[in-house]
């Protein structure tokens, strides 16, 4: 693969490759003191901590410690290099986005039941009827807004549907900005945990109603949006930067993969590029 990518403040692949290493050691180190939820809830009863929340707290504690003596799925660099070979060898061929999926430890975005799957090409549930995308279509969708009339500069992004969190992180090293709404609070929640730890300066996230885009810090040079409505919203299409691009699943039962470039202030273009399927498109917020 050629082509520099730009390096987060703390390196992905350090985190992706070295996690097996560091939880097996970690595991190793709490082997003598880990004790089963019941025994946790029994001595949190012997020690004065009788309130439901408290003993909640001490079992999840004693559920993560459990947790770290469970063998780890493969998340070694290895891994996450097979996945982008399939993903080129499904037609993308921009080296700067291969290479961000390339770094980008996909695992770390998804729960731990799913974890061994990380790395196929599917969709994975994430919680509240939604999902992280496929590899190949995360890939797709930034490859298609990267092709534009300024070289794939891309200064500014917005993400509407952050999800887990996974696809604004892949954002993050091919746009100077990335800013990404999403429409339901625990989801929001979960992308702040999950991209905290990897301290990544170019991100804002954003709770609110995608529909309506970031007026705020508008106009994008580009527009993804990970959930389908039967049209774009024009309050999107407005947001562009003349030049700009915007990739969007549209359509109810049969969905497509649309493009939408403006090319002046009161015109844009639309190409339809593919099927595909994604999670309906919904307005407003949801706690």
């Amino acid at each position: 693969m050629t082509g520099k990518s730009k390096s987060f403040p703390l390196s992905l692949s350090s985190i992706g490759d070295k996690s097996s290493k560091a939880v097996a050691a970690k595991s190793l180190a709490l082997t003598r003191i880990v004790a089963t939820p019941q025994t946790a809830t029994q001595n949190a009863a012997q020690n004065g901590m009788r309130t439901g929340s408290q003993i909640a707290a001490v079992n999840r504690a004693a559920q993560a410690l459990q947790d770290l003596e469970r063998p780890t799925p493969l998340v070694s660099g290895g891994v996450r290099k097979a996945m982008v070979a399939r993903v080129a060898k499904q037609g993308v061929k921009d080296a700067k986005v291969l290479a961000a999926m390339e770094t980008v430890p996909r695992h770390l975005f998804i729960e731990s039941a799913f974890a061994s799957q990380a790395y196929i090409d599917a969709s994975l549930p994430i919680g509240h009827h939604q999902t992280i995308s496929q590899p190949y279509i995360v890939a797709r969708m930034i490859e298609v807004m990267r092709d534009n009339s300024q070289g794939g500069v891309l200064n500014k992004v917005l993400e509407i549907g952050t999800g887990c969190g996974y696809q604004a992180a892949v954002l993050s090293l091919v746009a100077k900005e990335v800013y990404s709404i999403e429409r339901i609070k625990p989801l929001h929640e979960l992308a702040k945990a999950n991209l905290r730890p990897l301290r990544i300066a170019n991100i804002r996230l954003h709770y609110g109603d995608g529909m309506l885009g970031f007026p705020q810090v508008a106009p994008f040079d580009g527009i993804i949006l990970a959930a389908a409505g039967l049209e774009v919203p024009q309050a999107l299409l407005d947001q562009m930067t003349v030049g700009g691009r915007l990739v969007a699943p549209v359509g109810s039962r049969h969905q497509v993969l649309q493009l939408i470039e403006r090319i002046s202030r009161y015109e844009w273009t639309t190409t339809t590029l593919e099927d595909c399927h994604f999670v309906p498109l919904r307005p407003g917020t949801a706690g």
